[in-house]
């Protein structure tokens, strides 16, 4: 167990890397640079000013020689300085953190509480009209956008129950438990109902298979209630291909909120790297893809950890 760890390890430094990589060189090629976007169009600098400011941050230095200079820092903790706010990057993104987590774990919990009864209710009912159901909600998540989702449920709320969602400052969940609860639950929403569609299929796919092996009609011969046949025979072997999904999603939905976090106007990790990315503060861009990344490949290295809970065959050399 701990030389796989390990090694999984291993593997997350070429990947950040090669991701950091990527990104600071589109980011360069774009044309335009930091200063140009820090000073904007209603101040004129002349030729000196301008070169005056790109040797203070390091601008005129040739491409490969910023990025060395960049990981170099990484590596110590040190992601650099936000051009626009002049806070440290890595403050930044670490007091973002916490709503975004919250987010994710909140969407991912009404996902699963969705997806999966309504998976497992689905393949017991295989043909039948509760099947036709869950495959159509199943459809219906897979196929509306979060945009549009997000932006529906602020219209009907405000068009017709005169209720608009608290968005702007973050209320930590400490601080103020039924504040945070407002502020974040349609957020939530928004995400967990097209997660609990993936769900919903995949627990639907797994369970079909499972129920039609050897091993369950065994169960059932032998006298086995079916809901200990589905819950404590099926359900489990039906696990691994839904932990691997909860774990892909929950990486996703860390990095990818961006859109639901703008819509809902919540200052977490998604609207900071959009911010970021309009205005070419290449610094903070960095460092909030690296730290996605990172925490990416390190909820998946959990996802397959949980796989010997789910399947006691299952051996880590």
């Amino acid at each position: 167990m701990v030389r796989y760890i390990f090694r999984r390890l291993l593997a997350l430094l070429p990947t950040v890397l090669g991701i950091s990589l990527v990104v600071f060189i589109i980011m360069h090629l774009i044309p335009g640079d930091t200063i140009s976007a820090m000073i904007g169009t209603k101040q004129k600098l002349t030729e000196a000013q301008m070169a005056s400011l790109r040797a203070y941050f390091g601008l005129d230095r040739p491409l490969w020689e910023q990025y060395v200079r960049w990981l170099y820092n990484a590596i110590q903790g040190n992601f650099g300085i936000s051009i626009r706010s002049g806070i440290p990057v890595t403050t930044e993104i670490l007091s973002r953190v916490p709503m975004t987590l919250e987010l994710t774990l909140l969407s991912v919990t009404i996902g699963l509480f969705i997806g999966i009864p309504l998976g497992v209710w689905s393949s017991v009912n295989q043909g039948k009209l509760a099947d036709w159901l869950g495959r159509t909600i199943s459809m219906m998540g897979l196929a509306m956008p979060s945009f549009w989702l997000g932006t529906l449920i602020i219209y009907v709320l405000s068009v017709f129950f005169h209720y608009l969602p608290n968005t702007g400052n973050f209320v930590s969940l400490f601080e103020d438990p039924l504040g945070n609860l407002k502020q974040i639950i349609f957020p939530a929403l928004t995400l967990g109902f097209s997660f609990s569609a993936n769900i919903l299929r995949t627990t639907r796919s797994a369970m079909l298979e499972e129920i039609n092996k050897d091993y369950a009609m065994t169960a059932r011969a032998k006298g086995t209630t079916k809901p200990g046949i589905i819950w404590r025979h099926c359900f489990r072997n039906a696990l691994i291909p839904i932990i691997t999904l909860i774990g892909l999603e929950i990486g996703g939905l860390f990095g990818g909120a961006v859109i639901v976090e703008n819509i809902f106007a919540m200052p977490g990790l998604g609207r900071l790297l959009l911010n970021a990315i309009q205005q070419r503060d290449y610094a903070l861009i960095q460092g909030s893809i690296v730290f996605v990344a990172t925490m990416f490949v390190l909820v998946n290295l959990l996802a397959d950890l949980t796989y010997a809970a789910a399947d006691p065959r299952i051996r880590y050399e």
